[in-house]
């Protein structure tokens, strides 16, 4: 029989597809349909959904710890990330596309925090450095297949990307029930406002989830900003820049399961830290390559945000307290959905201010975004060293 873990990282995997499916096809699906729209309201495709991920996924998380089930709420939240979709392919008014993309975005992370909740619920026998770090694989390698995807799909049509999208929710809708269990029923479960106390007394949760605010605010200043950049300066084609994405991804993906088995032997607030200040150089380097760098930039990349993953992961998992599992990680979602909803209008507010002052933008912006990355990893030592020199 199949582990279930491995079913669990499959329907992430396929669930994932959808997200980065639209990145090389963002052009067409906004300034191509709706020529009219400027820079922030281009941004505004990728930033909305991740705004109604912040409101889904913590009530989500408390939902689902109060009740002590998932997997019927992760069926319904694909049934309505499926109708989404559908609706998002169609021609409407770009207000209207914008409102389904929020609920888009409410339903996705309320079924990828509930499957992300799944892992840790049988991480027992594999350990929980290797569940969420298969977990975290498992995202990464959704991520990074659906940039070429998209690329290949949406050449023609890009509306074919959000449709074929839709179709495979409501197929893994049907097959959740069927393939993924609930976790044995808990004695230990809170109501609402129990679990809500229990989680503001438990500071240390604010290490990971400031790591999973600014790493997935870059992330959401790549698939953005970087994807316009990509397209409109350097002249990319939409299969071009799903590679360079895949550049990206692919190494993140691969390595995300590894970095998780290596937090079993090192300490996984200074992976996190040395990983920050690499993916700021990272960011960097990017906004001086030249086209025939991309990839190289873009692999190295991966590698380094690989690092900084897994062991965020890990850390939300081992801090969260008895009947709080899918509450921390809604939460650690929640910041990391809060940074990239603000990654790309951070991006798109600086290129338009670089670019009113007559200035070329990106380089600029490059550097600013990378300096956030860094300089949060810095604020991390003191606290670093504190605990290796209680450790002593």
């Amino acid at each position: 029989m199949i582990p279930h873990l491995l079913r669990l990282a499959f329907v992430i995997f396929m669930l994932m597809l959808p997200v980065t499916g639209m990145v090389p096809v963002l052009s067409a699906l906004t300034v191509g349909r709706h020529p009219e729209i400027g820079d922030l309201a281009r941004h505004l495709f990728m930033s909305v959904n991740l705004i109604g991920a912040l409101i889904a996924a913590p009530l989500a998380g408390l939902a689902s710890d109060s009740l002590g089930r998932r997997v019927p709420i992760i069926a319904g939240a694909l049934v309505v990330n499926a109708a989404t979709l559908f609706l998002i392919a169609g021609d409407w008014a770009y207000g209207v596309i914008l409102v389904l993309r929020f609920i888009e975005g409410c339903a996705h992370m309320t079924a990828l925090s509930l499957l992300m909740t799944l892992g840790a619920d049988h991480a027992r026998r594999e350990g929980i450095g290797a569940a969420m770090g298969g977990v975290g694989a498992a995202v990464s390698l959704g991520v990074a297949s659906g940039a070429p995807l998209g690329g290949w799909i949406g050449a023609a049509e890009a509306a074919q990307v959000p449709w074929l999208g839709g179709w495979l929710m409501l197929a893994l809708a049907v097959a959740v029930p069927l393939l993924l269990a609930d976790p044995p029923q808990s004695r230990e479960r809170q109501d609402a406002r129990a679990l809500l106390r229990a989680l503001s007394a438990n500071r240390m949760l604010a290490v990971p989830y400031v790591f999973a605010f600014v790493d997935r605010l870059t992330v959401g200043f790549i698939v953005s900003t970087f994807s316009l950049y990509l397209g409109t300066v350097m002249g990319l084609s939409a299969p071009r820049i799903g590679l360079v994405m895949a550049a990206f991804l692919i190494p993140f993906s691969l390595l995300t399961y590894p970095a998780g088995l290596l937090c079993r032997h090192w300490d996984r607030l200074g992976m996190m830290i040395a990983g920050s200040v690499l993916y700021g150089v990272f960011l960097i380097v990017l906004g001086l390559a030249t086209e025939s760098w991309l990839v190289v930039v873009m692999a190295a990349g991966g590698v380094v945000a690989a690092l900084m993953y897994a062991p965020s992961l890990v850390l939300t998992a081992e801090l969260a307290g008895p009947g709080q599992r899918a509450s921390t990680l809604a939460g650690f979602n929640v910041a990391g959905s809060l940074g990239f909803a603000l990654g790309p209008l951070l991006g798109g507010t600086l290129v338009g201010v670089f670019r009113a002052a007559g200035m070329d933008p990106y380089l600029p912006v490059f550097v600013i975004v990378a300096s956030i990355e860094i300089l949060v990893g810095l604020a991390m030592l003191p606290l670093w060293l504190r605990r290796a020199a209680r450790a002593v």
